[in-house]
């Protein structure tokens, strides 16, 4: 892979996840947010529950899918990352948060394949396709 495109695949992956959540009713929040215990690549609401997203972007005809980089360290960690920011942000206490991931599929030719959401880790996925 060229230097920085792991970089840009990244980004566009959390582009493409933010527009999606957002056509969806989701409430972006924070975008790549970092603390001492790491960073989390996007952080929206719907109604009183907040999500901690982890996006997964894969190209071509890769391996893994995304699914499969969400080890249970990188849970940890991510669990670790919405605790404090749920401390360091005002709330009115009545939210629920989750950790969450998104998994997006671009086909070699840079097409969009799928976008999938797991409002928990252990949830089934919303598909956010976008129309058309």
């Amino acid at each position: 892979m060229a230097p920085g495109t792991r970089g840009r695949l990244g980004q566009r992956g959390e582009d493409l996840a933010a527009e999606a959540l957002h056509r969806h009713g989701y409430r972006v929040l924070d975008r790549n947010w970092r603390c001492a215990s790491g960073e989390v690549d996007l952080v929206v609401s719907l109604g009183d529950d907040v999500y901690f997203v982890e996006v997964r972007t894969r190209r071509g005809t890769v391996v893994f899918s995304p699914e499969m980089s969400i080890t249970p360290r990188k849970a940890e960690r991510m669990d670790r990352v919405a605790r404090a920011y749920m401390g360091s942000h005002a709330t009115s206490g009545e939210e629920t948060w989750h950790v969450s991931f998104a998994a997006i599929s671009i086909d070699a030719a840079g097409r969009l394949e799928r976008i999938s959401f797991y409002p928990t880790l252990g949830a089934e996925p919303l598909e956010l396709l976008p129309p058309g």
